[in-house]
């Protein structure tokens, strides 16, 4: 399971032009799953992404986690391109992004997950879905996470 986390002072999903999420300040997660990932990858991913210090303290270092901001707030998008190959050719193969009877229960219990552990808002996005995604990093603040490689 792999996602990308970006810190972000707004951000909005929509689809077909309706805003179905949105956050304030807080983490923005591209959230994609391959055909190996399972529950425990999803647990271990929440775990880190809910205390993970990447917000500024008064003295500007990245100090603090998501809670400790106010109106905190997870926004969560299904992102079946993280897993994207492209070592062959010119086109992204998808071949190791997990099928939706495999990905869509998992993607749930993701967002499931995140809101039980963390306690705070967590919207999201339509798994599948055409999404527009607006948002404004601050920082910019851009991490990638990998269930796979636990660096």
């Amino acid at each position: 399971m792999r996602i990308v986390i970006q810190r972000v002072s707004e951000a909005d999903v929509s689809i077909g032009g309706t805003v179905r999420g949105s956050i304030q300040q807080g983490i923005l997660i591209l959230l994609g799953i391959e055909h190996d990932d399972t529950r425990e990858d999803a647990d271990w991913l929440v775990q880190k992404v809910d205390q993970l210090r990447i917000f500024s303290d008064e003295e500007g270092k990245m100090n603090i986690s998501v809670h400790e901001v106010k109106d905190g707030a997870f926004l969560v998008i299904s992102q079946f391109t993280l897993h994207a190959s492209t070592k062959k050719g010119n086109r992204p193969s998808y071949i190791r992004a997990a099928r939706p009877e495999q990905a869509i229960p998992l993607y749930e219990y993701f967002i499931e997950r995140l809101r039980e552990t963390s306690g705070l808002k967590v919207e999201c996005g339509e798994f599948g879905a055409d999404m527009k995604v607006r948002l404004i990093n601050d920082g910019p603040v851009t991490i990638l996470m990998d269930s796979k490689n636990k660096e």
